[in-house]
């Protein structure tokens, strides 16, 4: 069997959608004739914890292990809370945060460049080589963010001339908290620097969209794979829909997320429709911000929250398949249009509709048009709001609210690593 040095800083225990990717790659890669061997940190901070997924790491994978200096662990001291959020990407909007949130925004961005995991890297680099060259390991790959991860491949490659392959579950500058950093220009430029010899020096990059393959192409003449996220095949028995009329977000719900158009349409169709009133349930499912929770009681729908906080992946998923609509959000920007959150799909193979509201020309748009699992509006798109959910209520109340997807199959984790082999031979 090829062996390949997967190095990682997402891995059971971590929960979230960072450590899916990987996990899932790991899981079937050996059926397609490689081995796999993943380097995590030993001691990491995670922000959230899901134990469940340790049972999900395959018996077939080596795990090497490093201890890591992690400097927020260090700034928990401080304040846990707010440590804790900007660790999750959760940033409070610039006019609510304190001078603590705006201090340690500044560490941060200027001090550990391109992250705080950078001071891993050292320690990593000198482990690794005497692996790398005691294990005859020819092919490594790293996965960011945290970008910091690309500086040992990137170190790696120079001194074990091994084949490297930087693969960006997100985009590096363009990402859309870079800009809410308070980098200095000496900072940005350094940020730039890195992320050019990154992509100018690896193998090939993989990237999980369309455009952000585009946005690399400008930056580096080197190949650009795009392999997206997926869906498993998930052993979750089939769930009795909610009675109510639930629409659900399930995930991280950040401040730049923040759909007014979405909380206007909700409240003009309370007012205005008494059996939605009497029916309709916001299920909450993750980490939300304080902003997002002040808008919705701005939007006097507070009554109708049931939020449940962080729950496992499994239950989660279990929750996909009994909401009856899901709720898909992004980041109304420019920058945004080439993120595909990983619960697209999720969300698509649970067979329940999905309400998605986003920048215009996002790319997950064009994947729930063509396997028709729900339907896109902008942020401006009040009236259209409106519509998808009052039809989505009346056939709730037909009880003949469910969606008919196609070509599902292309997405599915086992297909997608088979194309990922194949670019590892």
């Amino acid at each position: 069997m090829k062996k390949v040095l997967i190095i990682t800083y997402y891995w059971p225990p971590a929960g979230g959608p960072g450590v899916q990717r990987w996990l899932k790659f790991v899981k079937y890669l050996p059926d397609f004739g490689i081995e796999p061997i993943v380097y995590i940190p030993e001691n990491p901070t995670y922000p959230l914890l899901d134990e469940n997924l340790s049972g999900e790491v395959s018996e077939k994978v080596t795990i090497l292990k490093k201890k890591i200096i992690e400097p927020y662990a260090w700034a928990s001291v401080f304040s846990k809370k707010s440590t804790e959020k900007i660790s999750s990407g959760i940033i409070p909007n610039k006019k609510k945060q304190s001078f603590l949130q705006k201090m340690l925004l500044w560490v941060r961005g200027n001090l550990f460049i391109p992250d705080a995991r950078v001071l891993w890297v050292k320690p990593s680099v000198k482990y690794l080589k005497k692996y790398i060259q005691e294990n005859g390991i020819e092919t490594i790959i790293t996965t960011g963010p945290p970008h910091s991860l690309h500086l040992i491949g990137l170190q790696l490659k120079q001194q074990c001339n091994v084949k490297w392959i930087a693969d960006f579950r997100d985009p590096w500058t363009t990402i859309g908290y870079h800009k809410e950093l308070k980098l200095s220009a000496s900072s940005e430029k350094k940020h730039k620097k890195l992320e050019s010899e990154v992509m100018n020096s690896a193998d090939f990059l993989l990237v999980t969209s369309p455009t952000t393959k585009k946005e690399f192409e400008a930056i580096t003449s080197k190949p650009i794979h795009v392999i997206t996220n997926g869906y498993d095949v998930e052993n979750i028995s089939r769930q009795p829909l909610d009675e109510k009329f639930t629409v659900a977000h399930i995930g991280s719900f950040l401040s730049e997320r923040n759909p007014r158009v979405l909380w206007k349409a909700l409240n003009e169709l309370i007012q205005e429709n008494d059996s939605f009133q009497a029916r309709f349930e916001l299920k909450l499912i993750g980490a939300v911000s304080q902003e997002v929770l002040d808008t919705i009681s701005e939007f006097k729908l507070s009554e109708y929250v049931n939020n449940l906080g962080y729950v496992s992946h499994q239950e989660a998923l279990e929750h996909q398949r009994k909401s009856q609509v899901l709720l898909l959000i992004e980041i109304d920007s420019e920058a945004t249009k080439s993120i595909i959150p990983g619960k697209l799909f999720e969300y698509m193979v649970s067979e329940r509709p999905i309400l998605a509201i986003g920048p215009k020309d996002a790319d997950f748009s064009v994947i729930l048009k063509q396997t028709n699992t729900g339907v896109f509006a902008l942020y401006d798109e009040k009236e259209k709001v409106k519509e998808i959910l009052l039809n989505y209520f009346n056939l709730y109340l037909e009880n003949n609210l469910k969606v008919y997807p196609v070509g599902l199959q292309q997405y599915s984790r086992k297909n997608l690593t088979k194309e990922l082999a194949s670019l590892l031979q």
